[in-house]
């Protein structure tokens, strides 16, 4: 049953065996919103990549449709998110568009593997502090690469910041050139943004907005750049092309291929708990792994970006009725329909209007109540975590953010092992003592050690081991072993080198309770055999009967 469980089968087949045309209609209408909430956050996460705005469509498209069919998820909506944003700007930037489609093919094969060799249930050793951190440092990011389309700046000398301190730096020395007639149709947008959920919560607010800004600038006559002044619009189906493969042109996006992979399990897996949370369901990681895989594969041939699975879709979904991926596949084909009919009126949208949402995308992402909530109740440790990946995320970029987040973390980790990795000898009390326990105390024989050892062994821990004093006339030492839960070949070394020393001194050792992974550790580096099974036994009252055999 088990197996069945984690097949690599999407979703789609088992629950297109019991559909019905009462789903089916809800699907349709779940899909029809979610298009709809998706048509301006599309454009604006493209504008925000650094990309055309129909790139955001076809990657909503493609990649949502072939998501939705193969999924692991009943309820996944795919698609450009703002977690990539920066990632994305920053390949096109220095790689070209070449390389941003080499990346992403790179990235779906990678997601593609991790799926078959079963890795979906790793993801969630990826430590909470970290996935705050680089979130909230993502979402910081994006506000201020649209710092300047909102309050109407112009760079001068053809300016093109990447990094979000270059971004700021830029937008300082260009003060001068503040446009408040931008700024006001940015303000009157975000307001819309804020409070039209109060006033309906069917129409997003995100449609409103764009309209209220068209109206601004277009009815109204204010100034303010427009994405049609900015850009080129296409309303032209997605392209099938391949992209010219190369060692050196791979070798130089792998590092963006591998974190557009881990990013996009991560937001997709984390979207999928969130989705079976609200209608108790269970999705299948695994699967939905090789679906991102091959839905950013399908997105980098057809001019698309990166995606993942989108939370705040996947929940309007949810929420509208859909729970089955039909309603996935039928958003995606209600956006070729606005591609193809509606795309040309995208350049009147102005970019204050964009950059209004996206504040508001930054807001809903920055998780700032949980990040408060990690400093104040957290080890400070955990909280020098996510604020380091919080820093290097905003000041460098995701890439470094992570990778210097899972070695710090990784150290702690294992310095905490380390530290609840105790060698304790026991103390002796005599026949004299008046200590009121005395009675329940063993009686060890003469001439014998005992010392206990608790948490796993390893290599951070051990070297304890050869801490341990042997004394002048000893001749057993009991290491009793029933809380070591797991040992690693850094410890096995250790035991070999204090067995060594033992022999030296004419010690011998005697093993007590030794669990299961650590017996078949010490049995695979041949130690079980030096030890002999004689002096290794099942229990401490049976370690010291062997004690007092040794000590006759």
């Amino acid at each position: 049953m088990e197996q069945k469980k984690d097949a690599l089968r999407p979703k789609l087949f088992k629950t297109i065996k019991n559909y019905d045309g009462k789903q089916f209609a809800k699907d349709v209408v779940a899909g029809i919103i979610v298009a709809i909430i998706a048509l301006p956050l599309s454009i604006a996460l493209a504008l925000a990549s650094g990309v055309g705005p129909e790139q955001g469509i076809y990657t909503a498209i493609i990649a949502g449709f072939l998501i939705s069919f193969f999924g692991g998820s009943r309820v996944q909506i795919a698609g450009p998110t703002a977690a990539f944003a920066t990632i994305v700007a920053g390949v096109v930037a220095k790689q070209g568009m070449e390389g941003l489609v080499l990346a992403t093919l790179l990235a779906g094969v990678f997601l593609i593997i991790m799926g078959v060799l079963r890795l979906g249930s790793l993801i969630r050793f990826i430590p909470y502090t970290i996935t705050t951190g680089f979130t909230a440092g993502i979402a910081v990011t994006i506000l201020i690469g649209q710092l300047k389309d909102f309050f109407g700046v112009t760079y001068q000398n053809g300016e093109s910041p990447v990094e979000s301190i270059e971004k700021m730096e830029a937008l300082i020395a260009n003060v001068s050139t503040f446009n408040w007639q931008a700024l006001v149709v940015g303000l009157v947008c975000l307001a819309v943004l804020i409070i039209w959920p109060y006033i309906n919560k069917v129409i997003p607010g995100s449609l409103i907005a764009v309209f209220v800004g068209i109206a601004m600038v277009s009815g109204l006559g204010m100034e303010a750049n427009t994405i049609g002044d900015l850009y080129t619009i296409s309303n032209k189906l997605p392209q099938f092309t391949m992209p010219e493969f190369s060692l050196t042109a791979i070798q130089s996006v792998l590092p963006d291929a591998f974190t557009i992979a881990i990013l996009a399990a991560i937001e997709s897996l984390l979207s999928c708990v969130v989705a079976d949370s609200i209608i108790h369901s269970r999705h299948n990681s695994n699967m939905e792994l090789v679906a991102q895989g091959i839905g950013n594969i399908g997105s980098a041939l057809f001019g698309g970006i990166p995606a993942t699975g989108a939370i705040a879709r996947t929940a309007a979904n949810i929420k509208n009725g859909g729970r089955t991926p039909i309603a996935g596949m039928v958003h995606a084909i209600v956006l070729v329909l606005v591609l193809v009919v509606l795309m040309p009126y995208a350049a009147l949208i102005p970019m204050p209007t964009i950059a209004a949402i996206l504040f508001m995308v930054a807001y809903n992402m920055c998780g700032w109540r949980t990040f408060v909530h990690v400093i104040k109740t957290s080890p400070k440790s955990d909280i020098a975590v996510m604020v380091i990946t919080f820093l290097l995320t905003v000041i460098f970029d995701l890439v470094v953010a992570i990778e210097f987040g899972m070695v710090l973390a990784c150290l702690l980790f294992m310095k905490r092992m380390s530290d609840v990795t105790n060698v304790e000898g026991w103390k002796y009390i005599d026949d004299n003592s008046e200590d009121e326990n005395a009675i329940d105390l063993k009686e060890v024989p003469a001439n014998t050690l005992v010392y206990e050892i608790s948490g796993p062994l390893f290599f951070g821990a051990a070297d304890k081991l050869l801490s341990i004093d042997l004394g002048k006339k000893t001749n057993c030492l009991v290491l009793r072993m029933r809380s070591v839960n797991a040992i690693d070949a850094t410890a096995v070394n250790s035991l070999e080198t204090l067995f060594e020393k033992c022999k030296e001194k004419g010690i011998t050792i005697v093993l007590s309770h030794v669990n299961e992974q650590p017996e078949s550790v010490l049995r695979k580096s041949g130690l079980y055999d030096v030890v002999t099974a004689d002096n290794i036994c099942p229990n401490i009252d049976a370690a010291l009967e062997r004690a007092a055999q040794l000590s006759e």
